[in-house]
Order: structure tokens, then C-alpha cells, then sequence
């Protein structure tokens, strides 16, 4: 399977946004789109990550789209099972609540929150080990980019992980690239510069794991209607990790039906 054979995956990270009352309304609004012209689930998967407390209701109100949208963890504890820690949700409590996928990584819970490397390697040893699906993020930053570091920090985040994801795990790693620089800031790599990074990456996935020419790679940085096509023609580029266009129905359902209508 080569990079362009992959099926997209599109994921709205909804972050810390909105409130119940719209998130409903969004949830009723981008149904509506699906229904009135669908994105067959064989054509691309689509998902959303609400806040935590939203997980299962989202989820509850998704259950009658006529397709299957995955419902996403934005998060999960570095401690695993249950026990004293006070406002930390664990990968065996997102399980048990029927949350198959997570995401590990997001450039604001490394720039902002604080998680290490270590932090990060326990977050996804736990997930994989309750059998969750990872979308594990990485990115350089505008200064890392001009000082030519961007690939190298990039695969190093890659490699920072593979002590604890085991051979057939891979299977349960999805890849979303995000360009610190890029996120939230209305810039987006262009096209061009996205796909050779996302080259890079399969390429050092395709040393790390057997499994490296068929995992999924997202991009995330300012993904919006207007480039998903360009984004989505990229041969590399599986899918996209979506943020503020995610909270509009419309922008979000074009965005995945770019992916979907092009690979």
C-alpha cells in the first residue's frame, strides 16, 4: 500500500470549544450535510474531538448519522487503570466509555501544558495497552524551521516513541503532522512544502515499522476549505487534523468531502 492508497481520515479538534448548546447545533447541522449528500465511510473516515465531558454525549448524538463518525479523546492520562488522580481520565475509562481514539501530542499540550517526552511515551503505552487508536501528533516550530531543524525534530518525535509501541501496534498509530507555525494562525505550509514532509515521514516510518507504508498521515495547520483540495491531491498527505474550521458544519463537511472526492 503507498501513501496515495491510504484512506483519508478527516478529524475535527474541536479544543477547548463550544458551548453544549452549540456543539449540539453543530453536531444536528453537519448530520443534515451527510445526509443531503453523503462521504461513503469506505471513501473517508471523519471524526471529532470534543472536550471531555462532551465525549459521550457527542457521541450518543452522533450514533444516528447515517455513517459512522468517530468520536475522539482529545487527551488521556499519563497514569493508567484507576486510582487517586484527582481530574485525570485514564485510556481503560475512555474504553470502558466506549472512546476507541485519542489524541496524543497536539503542539498545545506540549508548548502550553507541559508534556515531556516521557509524559508522552506513557500516554501512548497506556492507550495502545487499552486498545485505543492514537493519533499522535508532531511539529516543529517557525524557529526550528528557519534554522533548517524541521525535519530532524519531526522524526525525532517519531522516534521518541518507539520504545513503547510495540511491532503489531503500529496498526493503531495514526500520524498528524502540525506545524507549530501554522496552527491557528491562518498560515498553511503550502502544498508542496506539507507533501515533503509528509515523505520524510513515511520514509522514517517505513525504517521504524513494516507497517510504515500503510499509516495514515495527517496534516494539521490552518486547514480550511479553500486548500483542502491542494492538501488532498498531495500523494503523502492522508487526511487532516482540523481546528476552528471544524467548528463550522459547512467548512468541516468540505473539508472532508475534498479528501474523500480526491484519493
Amino acid at each position: 500500500m503507498s501513501g496515495s492508497t491510504i484512506k483519508p481520515w478527516v478529524v475535527g479538534n474541536w479544543k477547548m470549544n463550544p458551548v453544549q448548546s452549540n456543539a449540539q447545533q453543530l453536531i444536528e447541522e453537519f448530520k443534515q450535510l451527510l445526509q443531503q449528500n453523503p462521504i461513503l465511510e469506505e471513501q473517508c473516515q471523519i471524526g471529532v474531538a470534543p472536550i471531555s465531558i462532551a465525549l459521550q454525549h457527542v457521541q450518543q448524538q452522533l450514533a444516528d448519522a447515517n455513517r459512522s463518525i468517530l468520536t475522539v479523546a482529545q487527551d488521556l492520562s499519563r497514569f493508567a487503570g484507576t486510582g487517586a488522580y484527582t481530574g485525570e481520565v485514564s485510556a481503560e475509562l475512555l474504553k470502558d466509555s466506549s472512546i476507541e481514539y485519542v489524541l496524543v501530542g497536539h503542539s498545545e499540550r506540549r508548548e502550553i501544558l507541559g508534556d515531556t517526552t516521557e509524559v508522552l511515551k506513557a500516554k501512548v503505552q497506556n492507550a495502545l495497552n487499552a486498545g485505543l487508536t492514537v493519533i499522535y501528533c508532531v511539529g516543529e516550530s517557525l524557529e526550528q524551521r528557519e534554522a533548517g531543524q524541521a525535519e530532524q525534530v519531526v522524526l525525532q518525535q517519531i522516534c521518541d516513541i518507539t520504545a513503547v509501541v510495540k511491532a503489531d501496534d503500529w496498526r493503531n498509530i495514526v500520524i498528524a503532522y502540525e506545524p507549530i507555525w501554522a496552527i491557528g494562525t491562518g498560515k498553511t505550509a503550502s502544498p508542496e512544502d506539507a507533501q515533503m514532509m509528509h515523505a520524510k515521514i513515511r520514509e522514517g516510518l517505513s525504517q521504524i515499522t513494516a507497517l510504515g507504508a500503510s499509516i495514515a498521515i495527517l496534516y494539521g495547520g490552518s486547514v480550511k476549505p479553500e486548500n483542502a483540495a491542494d492538501l488532498a491531491n498531495c500523494p503523502d498527505i492522508n487526511g487532516a487534523l482540523v481546528g476552528g474550521a471544524s467548528l463550522n458544519a459547512e467548512s468541516f463537511y468540505k473539508i472532508a468531502e475534498a479528501f474523500a472526492n480526491t484519493k
